[in-house]
């Protein structure tokens, strides 16, 4: 039996939301499980992936193997009017065989998004994210308040998941507040994964 590991599965265009999804995973990884870190290619215009099996440079891309084998999701998007980007639904919505088996049932799921604009839709498209994984039966983990950076922060963080404004030419690094909470969001979801694993 493989040992236990939380999926970090996005679709990253211009790297912003790449970057988060690493920060995310650095918090898992400082919880002592491992994060696998995966992609999904793009789309063409008929709504088929279009890329080849293998991406030419960064992370892999998933497998419905790594989606199955995985202990905890945490899924990444940047927005696409407040909704999740095409390649990223069009992997979910090939996971039906998943539905059908149970597969993701009562594992636990987080969600983050980047965006153009401090008002681009962040909260929306963590809420597109979270319906399906609703409907494989998922556990939802977000921020709490006992994050103070949510309370502080001057850009993205929202108590549905971590954000960032990454600005309209995909420019901005994450702020030191967006870092922290998408560590902590990589925490909090390792360990109720553990917890959970190690209670089933």
């Amino acid at each position: 039996m493989s040992a236990p590991y939380v999926l970090v599965l996005y679709y990253s265009r211009n790297g912003a939301t790449r970057g988060m999804a690493q920060q995310i995973a650095r918090g898992i990884e400082l919880s002592g499980m491992e994060a696998k870190v995966r992609t999904v290619p793009a789309v063409s215009p008929n709504t088929e992936a279009s890329e080849p099996d293998i991406p030419a440079s960064g992370d892999a891309y998933c497998s419905i193997e790594d989606l199955k084998g995985c202990t905890g999701l945490a899924l990444g998007s940047p927005t696409r009017f407040g909704n999740m980007a095409a390649p990223l639904k069009y992997f979910i919505d090939n996971t039906g065989s998943q539905w059908l088996s149970g597969d993701l049932i009562d594992k636990p799921a987080a969600v983050f998004t980047s965006t153009g604009s401090l008002h681009g839709g962040q909260e929306t498209t963590l809420l597109s994210m979270m319906l399906p994984l609703m409907h494989h039966g998922m556990i939802m983990v977000g921020l709490p308040y006992s994050e103070s950076r949510l309370m502080s922060t001057q850009s993205g963080g929202t108590p549905y998941g971590a954000s960032h404004t990454a600005g309209s030419n995909s420019d901005q690094p994450l702020s030191e507040d967006e870092g922290a909470l998408c560590l902590a969001l990589g925490k909090r979801l390792a360990e109720t994964a553990n917890k959970l694993h190690q209670g089933a």
